[in-house]
């Protein structure tokens, strides 16, 4: 299933979902990929390695530096995590999607 990326969250919103990455730093090289690729200051680097300092800045729904690591180091919470959060909320979403 495809879950549509939410936009225009307010800031109480977005805390109440649990979307952000998370960093296996067993299998992470610090080709800091997953810097470069997020715009939303998501990630720093510290000591030579990507650290999430910023969890809340990432879209809801968004993978996009997942795919960009060279050792799958980067993951996300599955889609039904996601989907069970997004229950009984109407809030608006990018790329085209209906509200959740």
């Amino acid at each position: 299933m495809v879950i549509n990326m939410i936009k225009k969250l307010t800031a109480e919103q977005r805390k109440k979902i649990k979307w952000f990455p998370t960093i296996d730093y067993s299998k992470c090289t610090g080709c800091m990929a997953c810097l470069t690729k997020c715009k939303r200051g998501v990630y720093a680097k510290r000591d030579g390695r990507p650290v999430v300092v910023s969890p809340y800045s990432c879209v809801v729904g968004c993978r996009g530096c997942e795919p960009v690591c060279p050792k799958g180091a980067i993951s996300h919470p599955s889609d039904r995590h996601l989907t069970q959060a997004m229950k009984g909320r109407s809030l608006p979403v990018c790329c085209g999607g209906k509200n959740l």
